[in-house]
């Protein structure tokens, strides 16, 4: 095992990581930019190194600091948590070239992964359900025209670099493609540094359903149940939960198939999410795999039992799979919300601060992953989540009544977060039916709003 860590990130995400490290005897060497001297992940790790200024581009992007920080203090391994560079395939091969372990998927698998187009052909060559698209990268405007025609209108335009709803456009009819297509493209090379797009048919309001997969060294992978991730705003997710309640046993054990043959077909290792669309009937399509640790990990550690970081440092380490497919229970039912630093009254415009006090949620069931304490800055320069809140329970209207206590105790004051608008969603009757796709928020947002104002819920 190893024997220290760096953790190539901030916030919530690097807490968690110091934690399982600590209770498995690993040291842990956080970095940090000039916004975060004195954040809480730096104060828990065995050793803080400051990397560069409060732009992401000169700390926590920046491969050679954090590369030259690893090997002075004489780590064996970099943990690269979310986002950042932890879907990095050039930080990957780096760490292996400096005799360092990157706790992730090897590099090349990285970058297959990482290009939603090659993603797409591997998967179609593999017989795993692809949405109706372009078999590769589209040079042109004028090929994403010929493209759309033959597969039908509404299409997306995607960055085969992209995540998180960027370098993404809807296009409805065919005199928009034209200009669409050229701002994705900018939006791309802005974003990811890479212009390069794909095409594929707009599946209308659908479900997102992703399944957590975990695979070792030696050809063994299983994957831990479902995700539903329906509810999101312009394809940034918002609450999760597990398991679905779009999915029977027959689905759901098909869907887990599928993202087991989609893992073996990019040659995976270590722990990652296979992403689908469910449309209304019945039909699943891979649409992307996330090669690193979700953010929304809380819901699958509650209904399996297992500590996710655990396992990846031990798959990381070259240790076998100590579990197998049958091994794995959905015990309960566990929701998340993301409590982002963001109005919605205002278009969810960032809304960065001094935390000036702080109350979490507890109790049985309920976790909190958070970077926040009490006096605390929740800087401007990097994405807006100040906490997660997860419960467990041991029924779906068990769990959606343990999270509207959760969030009725929560209280962060300095800075407007969205934790009302999830506890409106708690309330909102066909959220509690479990009858909701992607389109819910966009088409219930005004009335959850009105609502708060009336003081209804």
């Amino acid at each position: 095992m190893f024997h220290r860590v760096l953790i190539a990130n901030r916030g919530e995400i690097a807490v968690r990581i110091i934690r399982t490290c600590r209770e498995m005897d690993i040291d842990t060497v956080a970095v940090y930019s000039t916004a975060d001297a004195g954040a809480l992940h730096t104060q828990l790790a065995t050793s803080s190194v400051c990397i560069g200024p409060q732009q992401a581009s000169g700390s926590y992007l920046n491969m050679s600091a954090i590369l030259t920080v690893a090997l002075e203090m004489g780590c064996d391994a970099i943990h690269p948590g979310y986002g950042f560079l932890s879907e990095n395939g050039e930080f990957a091969d780096l760490c292996t070239q400096c005799g360092l372990k990157f706790i992730g998927p090897p590099g090349d698998v990285i970058c297959t992964m990482g290009s939603k187009s090659a993603a797409r052909a591997l998967m179609r060559a593999h017989g795993i359900p692809v949405v109706p698209g372009s078999d590769g990268a589209v040079e042109d405007s004028e090929m994403a025209q010929e493209i759309a025609r033959e597969i039908g209108y509404p299409v997306l335009i995607k960055a085969s670099a992209g995540g998180g709803g960027r370098g993404m456009r809807q296009v409805d009819r065919p005199e928009d493609l034209p200009h669409l297509f050229a701002a994705a493209r900018r939006e791309a090379l802005a974003c990811f540094g890479d212009g390069e797009l794909y095409l594929e048919k707009l599946i209308i309001n659908p479900r997102h359903i992703e399944f957590q997969i975990l695979a070792d060294q030696y050809g063994n992978v299983i994957h831990l149940w479902e995700r539903e991730c329906s509810i999101q705003r312009k394809h940034q997710k918002i609450m999760e939960e597990s398991p679905s309640k779009a999915l029977n046993e027959d689905l759901r054990c098909r869907m887990g198939e599928a993202a087991v043959m989609a893992a073996k077909a990019a040659g995976y290792q270590n722990a990652g999410t296979v992403e689908f669309v469910l449309d209304k009937d019945g039909n699943f399509y891979f649409i992307e795999m996330n090669t690193r640790l979700q953010v929304e990990h809380p819901v699958t550690e509650f209904v399996t039992g297992l500590d996710l970081v655990q396992e990846q440092l031990r798959l990381a380490a070259g240790l076998h799979m100590n579990i197998t497919q049958e091994q794995v229970r959905q015990n309960g039912w566990a929701m998340e919300c993301r409590i982002n630093a963001e109005d919605p009254r205002r278009g969810f415009a960032p809304s960065p601060g001094k935390t000036t006090f702080l109350h979490l949620p507890g109790g049985p069931g309920v976790r909190v992953d958070t970077g926040l304490f009490e006096g605390c800055a929740l800087p401007p320069y990097y994405d807006s989540l100040a906490a997660k809140v997860s419960v467990h329970a041991s029924g779906r209207l068990e769990a959606i009544r343990k999270m509207r206590r959760a969030l009725e105790e929560l209280v962060i004051e300095g800075y407007t977060t969205t934790a009302d608008l999830c506890h409106l969603i708690l309330y909102q009757p066909d959220f509690i039916k479990g009858d909701y796709d992607t389109g819910f928020l966009e088409q219930n947002l005004n009335q959850l709003l009105e609502w708060d104002c009336g003081g209804k819920a």
